[in-house]
């Protein structure tokens, strides 16, 4: 299994729709995808897919239902579990609990191929352990200029805590494929030379009206628009992620590193 976390410096950059359409399109693939909202503060992945979670992580963190049972069939065939907002209680688990609930979310390895984290926006730690524990991270960014600074600073602190990570950037709401390369270029510029370090382009997709009604309506435009220049975007990022060079391997499995990034907890409640 692949663990993926997308995340961007802020809000408001597509990053949800992006990680909702990039798991159906993995899955069009063949691939076994769930996609996890691992937003803390703001879940909203279910209601961008149009799907009715009947339970969320807060059931999970009130001992009501197990992780596995929350796992719901997504529109094109994705797993998906909803986040439900507020579960900040994650954050204030006690050590055993936490242990137990980390050890399930490395459990749905078994049922999936690609395991994607759609964060938080920001670089809270609460965003910056997903991406430190993921395999991959894909960082979303627009062509708008504070976009572009968050981006940076997303970039920068995931770096400073995880000087390997893997990040690769997809610029989103782009006027053209000309338009993200030269956006995408300066901020990679940025990061060379202040960081000695630059996240790869990995792709863009087109500012896009068809997929923007789809989102109005609360439908993923690769399944109401799959003709559209978004849908067509997505697709190409998929295949390049399938293709992509692997993330150096970890020396530890998926579930210590998530033990690791949320430590500070797990230690301080033992």
């Amino acid at each position: 299994m692949k663990s993926i976390a997308i995340t961007s410096g802020k809000g408001g950059v597509g990053k949800t729709n992006l990680s909702a359409n990039l798991g159906i399109a993995l899955s069009q693939l063949g691939r076994r995808v769930t996609v996890f909202d691992a937003d803390l503060g703001l879940a909203n992945l279910d209601v961008v897919l149009g799907a009715r979670a009947p339970y969320t992580l807060q059931h999970v963190l009130s001992g009501e239902k197990q992780l596995s049972e929350i796992v719901m069939s997504g529109p094109g065939g994705i797993g998906l579990v909803a986040g439900g907002s507020g579960v900040e209680a994650l954050v204030n688990m006690n050590g055993p609990q936490l242990d137990r609930f980390l050890t399930a979310i490395a459990g749905l390895a078994d049922d999936c191929d690609l395991l994607i984290f759609d964060t938080g926006a920001g670089v809270d730690d609460a965003v910056m352990a997903f991406c430190e524990a993921a395999d991959e991270v894909v960082l979303i960014a627009t062509p708008d200029p504070t976009s572009v600074v968050d981006a940076y600073a997303a970039a920068k602190t995931l770096w400073c805590r995880k000087p390997n990570a893997k990040i690769q950037l997809v610029m989103n709401m782009a006027e053209s494929a000309a338009q993200a390369e030269q956006v995408a270029n300066r901020l990679m510029g940025i990061c060379q030379q202040f960081l000695n370090k630059a996240p790869t382009y990995f792709g863009f997709v087109r500012h896009d009206s068809k997929a923007i009604q789809c989102i109005r309506t609360r439908k993923p435009f690769l399944l109401a628009a799959p003709t559209s220049m978004a849908a067509s975007d997505v697709r190409a990022l998929a295949k390049s992620l399938l293709t992509s060079e692997p993330a150096r391997k970890e020396p530890t499995s998926f579930l210590d590193r998530l033990r690791s990034v949320f430590g500070g907890q797990l230690k301080e409640s033992a």
